[in-house]
């Protein structure tokens, strides 16, 4: 689950440590469902882990003595408190580490005993042999126990990761679902495996890297464990996402599809246990990276960049426009945009926050026709299997612990399918990632609206799918790079700043009128993360998050924490820009070494898919001037994009409104 290693109290504050009491093997075994300990029964379980797929792994059904497991739900339910958690990765309500349970006061553990039991029995010697026996994986830490609980309800997810951390050796989940209502798999929160291709490099390197689709899908079930051993670059695997109900009667039916787990893992002998050796988790640590760096797997990510120089960059000026390249711009873009005081406007605005949104730059005509186009391809299915889409003119990125989007690149979009039918029919797609983003003409434009010099242009078209897609979050190192974004995403509903207007842009259909934007552009990134005292309920339809939105965010320099952790309470003072899906609007960021950035997992109840244009200009360093420790300051507080007391630009009117701000 955890990136980085966490620890929380859970919800008490800690005080000296008690020992553990050490169970005997009896003992342990009584809190075990009767019989699994039998040779035969342990024999199977370790045949069947043996042959499993696509990679070993285990899965016990009523592994736990069901009365005790039965207490165990009520006194979470009762006493536990959760923290909704949300980072680019996941988005769960956890509980705080278990292992700090001995570190609570007596009235505190006097609520928790048949909790504290169940772990004892998890970390006792007879299970963590009996788990080592399966896996083969030796001896496992009684003394290091690792272990929190974590609660999906409708939205929850976690995205695609090995659980390669420290000295993990052995990862478990057990299920605390409702056992008097069965959980039923077109919920979703399955636990799925990634299957890992092999490639040999030209240098005869073999490298390793997930398979963009799951191989193996493994629905919740009460009482029941799921474990693998930890294996650097081979066990990818992510939870998925638990659907929402269609009403809230069918909610209320389904118990509220709250999908409760314990898990966590096991690790290799710490000092003064048995098996111990010195050094192991170095080593390991070691080990791991090598293994995840073997073959340079980072070659064969998809999609990779190709960067376009422009010869002899140089500075743009408005008089550098004459006819042919303003019926050029026209062809594409709103009037509005293209007269010399929007564009001072523009310029002035983005040199102030370095960053900027421009409602409706797409001209009415070809705004209609690419709207009309993206819509019908919507419209059409698409097959499950990326193999078999690749098979048309989009590609899949990859690898999913990355990134993982639908993809047409400037070159490969319209080329010939692999199936030989020839070229693809014409496409708005294509013409804007051919001719008019990397056209001179724009590049001036953009030019002039962000007083940069333009080195190189790389565009991409993406596509995001309802309930699969996502990118990850990544960092920027080297100078300041500017980066562009327009919305191509056709349908409304996706909670920004827009939807109460899209009526009005759909009348008329990229008309530069005047723009629809309010509100601050650093948006809320999400609902109230207030801490639950309760086992998590349903939530109001109104409050339905459904992702698919774009972030920047300042990188964390706390070490110890995951860096793109949305701040719990609310406090999002990290999130430097947010853009939600949207149909015709372009930002533009001037990005900053070391800022973040992904697009939010597209929930299944989006209304649609995310669709937009990437790109990414290198541009020449600004010249240092009187001015420079103002903006080095600037940076310090916000890597140059938009805070949270400034507004978004709103755009301009159009040509026929004289007034502007």
């Amino acid at each position: 689950m955890k990136r980085k290693a966490q620890s929380q109290a859970a919800g008490h504050k800690p005080v000296k440590k008690k020992s553990k009491t050490s169970l005997s093997d009896e003992d342990a075994k009584k809190r075990f469902r009767t019989g699994l300990f039998d040779k035969d029964v342990l024999d199977k379980y370790t045949k069947g882990y043996a042959e499993s797929s696509p990679y070993k792994h285990s899965v016990i059904h009523e592994l736990i003595d069901d009365s005790l497991l039965r207490a165990v739900r009520e006194e979470i339910k009762n006493n536990v408190s959760f923290t909704p958690k949300e980072t680019d990765i996941y988005k769960i309500h956890q509980s705080g580490d278990l292992a700090n349970l001995d570190g609570l006061d007596d009235d505190a553990l006097a609520k928790l005993p048949s909790l504290l039991a169940l772990r004892d029995a998890m970390y006792s010697q007879a299970f963590r042999d009996y788990v080592a026996h399966i896996t083969g994986c030796g001896p496992l830490s009684g003394r290091k126990t690792d272990m929190a609980i974590n609660v999906y309800t409708p939205g929850c997810y976690l995205l695609c990761h090995d659980d390669v951390i420290g000295s993990r050796k052995v990862s478990y989940i057990l299920y605390l679902t409702d056992p008097e209502i069965p959980w039923k798999a077109e919920w979703g929160g399955a636990l799925r495996l990634f299957p890992v291709r092999t490639i040999k490099g030209k240098d005869g390197q073999v490298a390793k890297t997930p398979a963009p689709d799951v191989s193996k899908i493994i629905p919740p079930a009460w009482n029941q464990l799921s474990f693998f051993a930890v294996q650097p670059g081979e066990s990818f695997h992510d939870v998925e996402e638990v659907y929402h109900a269609e009403n809230k009667e069918q909610l209320k039916k389904d118990g509220g599809r709250v999908r409760m787990a314990i898990s966590g893992w096991f690790h290799i002998p710490q000092i003064g246990e048995d098996g111990y050796v010195e050094g192991a988790e170095e080593k390991l640590a070691k080990n791991s990276g090598l293994m995840q760096l073997q073959g340079n797997p980072d070659q064969y990510d998809q999609p990779q960049l190709k960067p376009v120089p422009v010869e002899q960059p140089q500075s743009s000026s408005q008089e550098e426009f004459d006819e042919a390249d303003l019926e050029f711009l026209l062809k594409y873009m709103s009037p509005t945009y293209l007269t010399p005081d929007t564009l001072e406007q523009i310029s002035e605005h983005f040199d102030e926050l370095s960053t900027i949104t421009l409602p409706n730059i797409l001209g009415k005509k070809f705004a209609k026709k690419l709207r009309d186009y993206v819509t019908a391809q919507e419209a059409t299915p698409l097959p499950e299997d990326s193999t078999e889409i690749e098979k048309g003119p989009w590609r899949v990125a990859k690898p999913p612990h990355k990134h993982r989007f639908l993809y047409l690149q400037s070159g490969s979009a319209g080329t010939s399918n692999k199936n030989g039918k020839g070229k693809e029919e014409y496409s708005p797609i294509k013409e804007l990632l051919e001719e008019f983003l990397p056209s001179p003409q724009f590049r001036r434009w953009l030019q002039i609206a962000t007083k940069s010099v333009v080195e190189s242009h790389d565009f991409i078209a993406r596509r995001f799918r309802r309930g699969k897609d996502y990118t990850l979050a990544t960092g920027h190192e080297g100078k300041p790079r500017l980066e562009l974004t327009l919305g191509i995403t056709p349908t409304s509903g996706w909670g920004g700043d827009d939807d109460e207007d899209e009526g009005d842009a759909e009348e008329e259909n990229g008309d530069d009128s005047k723009a629809n934007g309010k509100g601050k552009g650093k948006a809320k990134a999400g609902a109230s993360k207030k801490e639950s005292k309760k086992e998590p309920e349903e939530e109001e339809e109104q409050d339905i998050e459904v992702g698919g939105h774009e972030v920047y965010m300042a990188g964390d320099d706390d070490a110890d924490e995951d860096a793109a952790v949305y701040k719990s309470g609310g406090d999002d003072d990290n999130i430097l820009f947010f853009e939600s899906p949207a149909w015709n609007k372009l930002s533009l960021v001037l990005r900053d070494s070391g800022v973040l950035k992904f697009v939010k997992y597209v929930s299944r109840k989006a209304p649609g898919d995310r669709w937009d244009i990437s790109g990414t200009f290198e541009v020449e360093e600004p010249e240092d001037d009187e001015d420079g420790e103002d903006a080095a300051n600037s940076q310090e507080n916000g890597t140059g994009v938009i805070d949270d007391t400034e507004e978004e630009w709103n755009g301009f009117p159009s040509s026929s409104d004289s007034d502007s701000d």
